[in-house]
């Protein structure tokens, strides 16, 4: 038996050192050496503060911010997770009425009205960020125009010009909208 346990035991640890302990090392050093703010989590820091990712979404709540896409975790990267409610589930159907009640209740992109499967999504489409520039010019005291022009410039296409769709990073906007006067 023991002849037996042997080489199970030994394969066992050199396939434990070699995929639990050097790849995840060689990995993180070459994701460090190659590619060192998105290993970091691509942070955003402003006057040498860290106010958020680029990759993670936000919570805005004023008027005076563009809103992202709802959280079925509340912004938790934590609990990263859906509701996974169905689509004919009530409290679903309930919630997205009531978030379609914010945006005057009809023709509102879905993305501000259904949360993400991961509840974590930085970006919104561009007609969900559109639809959201009277509210936010109203309480900032900025004119439509000067906003729908700070949208479009915030616009992202498909990465590799195919893949997925045109995007809007939210903080990005927001940071962005921080700069302009009234």
């Amino acid at each position: 038996m023991l002849s037996n346990l042997r080489p199970a035991v030994t394969l066992l640890l050199a396939l434990t050192l070699l995929t639990g302990i050097a790849y995840p090392l060689v990995m993180t050093g070459a994701a460090q050496a190659l590619f060192p703010a998105q290993a970091n989590g691509s942070l955003v820091d402003v006057g040498g503060k860290t106010i958020g990712s680029e990759l993670i979404g936000q919570k805005f709540e004023t008027d005076r911010y563009f809103h992202g896409r709802p959280s079925a975790v509340d912004y938790d990267a934590s609990t990263s997770s859906g509701s996974n409610y169905g689509p004919s589930s009530k409290p679903l159907l309930d919630a997205i009425k009531e978030r379609a009640a914010v945006y005057g209740g009809s023709n509102v992109p879905a993305d501000l009205v259904t949360a993400s499967g991961s509840g974590l999504d930085p970006d919104i489409s561009p007609a969900a960020a559109l639809i959201q520039v009277s509210r936010v010019a109203a309480a900032r005291g900025l004119p439509e125009d000067q906003l729908r022009s700070l949208v479009t410039g915030h616009v992202q296409g498909p990465d590799l010009g195919i893949l997925g769709a045109e995007r809007v990073n939210v903080l990005a906007l927001n940071l962005a909208l921080d700069t302009l006067k009234p």
